[in-house]
């Protein structure tokens, strides 16, 4: 392994050129979740079982569609109430090892279940914990009769980890989900990416030169997605598939069974990927393997440009294989990739795979001790409000029905208001732990059982638990929050 230089004019960049080492990797389906959104029982596709949501999120409904030959796991999907355009999420949470980084996929199939009022799917958002993650639009895929994959890449950073659906106000009709992933990656994948401060969400992902079906597991070990691609340019065969177990990010050895490439020594240019990308910066990986007799004493020797600007110069293919990261690299609009041979190679230039990831800020993470409260609140409530699911205060536009939060690194809750909200149940006596609360709103439900001691909440200005059904002794500390008001 080597590292090679940045260049000065692109300080923000990184490169990272990996040759194979030998490891052994395991055979084994990917460890995770596979979730079959809506159903109601287990189920087994292509040799994998699929579980049913419910034991992963509390909220929404269970809808069938009618499309015929649909893929069994597409048939069913979760629907979530729209109530007058606000922004609430819905969210799933599994249980997840700390620390690892963990592929999630999200598929959309509409199957217009919304009815016939809704012809066009709802659009709405997507949300990893605290991190907004994108706009969730299906209309031209379902157009198209195709199904809607969203893939990104994001470290657990607690036991749990919440992937939510978010109404928003440019959505129309309820939203849905049909499938959810939660897939461990190996620890080696995508390592260059700081995964405490950001996260990776797929653009593309392609197998150049193959034209068939979409390459996944079990030729792909974590089960990503690398679609076929074919353009007006040579595809040549391979005569040598490379072991893969050296790159860090472990490609399926089936993308290096075909390759674009060109005639004769001219350039290969790529208009790649096939949309406009917007204003942001990027992961890009590419992946070669000469598809010649290692013993020939020819050489393969490439110069590789995105956008006119020199993205890697002098990277020798062998047939023992190559890939070229660039772990930050800023790109708008169309993009352009050009690999043209060096002065010292006699081979045409050529191309096997390559993936491309937006990379996100990470949103941040309410306090532990209020999230953790905040549950056990829940718990104690017979009718919580539907949203207090996933990160209470985080995205700001998606905090939990009821709460206000700071502001700045440590998040914590200031204020609960739950006035009139139908709410049964008790007060759970962990409210005490919430000691950032400077106001609490809780009158005109139906709670019952005791009052709970909040002497620990000495930010605490304002206590509103009036027309509820408490009963026994009143704790002697309200008399010192009575005096505030």
């Amino acid at each position: 392994m080597s590292a090679m230089s940045t260049p000065s004019f692109l300080l923000s960049l990184s490169f990272l050129f990996l040759s194979f080492l030998s490891i052994s990797l395991s055979q084994q389906p990917p460890k995770g979740y596979l979730i079959d959104c809506g159903a109601t029982s287990k189920t087994v596709n292509d040799d994998r079982e699929w579980l049913p949501d419910e034991d992963f999120i509390s909220t929404g409904s269970s809808k069938n569609l009618t499309v015929p030959r649909l893929f069994p796991t597409f048939s069913t999907v979760r629907s979530f109430p729209l109530q007058n355009n606000l922004r609430r999420k819905f969210c799933y949470t599994a249980r997840v090892f700390k620390g690892a980084r963990y592929l999630i996929r999200t598929a959309y199939y509409y199957g217009g279940v919304n009815g016939v009022n809704f012809t066009s799917p709802p659009v709405f958002d997507q949300i990893v914990d605290g991190t907004f993650w994108r706009v969730v639009n299906t209309t031209e895929d379902y157009r198209k009769g195709s199904t809607s994959f969203n893939e990104a890449v994001f470290e657990a950073k607690g036991t749990t980890m919440s992937v939510c659906i978010a109404s928003n106000t440019y959505t129309e009709s309820d939203p849905f989900i049909s499938s959810l992933e939660m897939l461990l990656l190996g620890d080696s994948l995508y390592n260059t990416t700081n995964f405490d401060s950001y996260a990776l969400s797929l653009v593309v992902r392609h197998s150049f030169g193959h034209n068939r079906s979409l390459i996944s597991y079990p030729d792909d070990l974590f089960d990503r997605y690398w679609e076929p691609y074919a353009e007006n340019v040579s595809v040549i065969a391979s005569n040598n598939t490379p072991s893969v177990s050296g790159f860090w990010n472990i490609p399926p050895s089936k993308i290096f069974e075909s390759a674009l490439s060109t005639d004769q020594l001219e350039p290969l240019e790529l208009r790649w990927p096939p949309l406009s990308l917007p204003n942001s910066t990027y992961y890009i990986a590419l992946y070669f393997a000469d598809n010649r007799d290692s013993m020939l004493s020819s050489s393969r020797v490439l110069r590789i440009h995105i956008n006119e600007v020199r993205y890697i110069s002098n990277l020798e293919v062998t047939s023992a294989g190559a890939a070229v990261f660039a772990t930050r690299w800023p790109l708008e609009g169309q993009t352009k990739i050009t690999l043209s041979s060096a002065a010292n190679s006699n081979a045409s230039p050529l191309i096997n795979a390559g993936e491309i990831f937006d990379i996100l800020r990470l949103g941040g993470r309410t306090h532990t001790r209020d999230v953790i409260t905040l549950n056990a609140m829940k718990s104690s409530l017979r009718n919580p409000p539907l949203d207090w699911n996933g990160d209470p205060c985080l995205p700001l536009n998606y905090t939990w029905t009821g709460i206000t939060c700071s502001e700045g690194e440590r998040i914590r809750v200031v204020t609960l208001n739950l006035t009139s909200m139908g709410l049964s149940g008790s007060l759970s006596s962990s409210i005490a732990n919430l000691t950032a609360l400077t106001g609490i709103w809780l009158g005109n439900n139906s709670l019952s059982g005791t009052i709970p001691n909040l002497s620990s909440l000495r930010l605490l200005e304002v206590l509103h638990l009036e027309d509820n059904q408490f009963n026994g002794d009143i704790p002697s500390s309200l008399g010192e929050i009575l005096t505030k008001q």
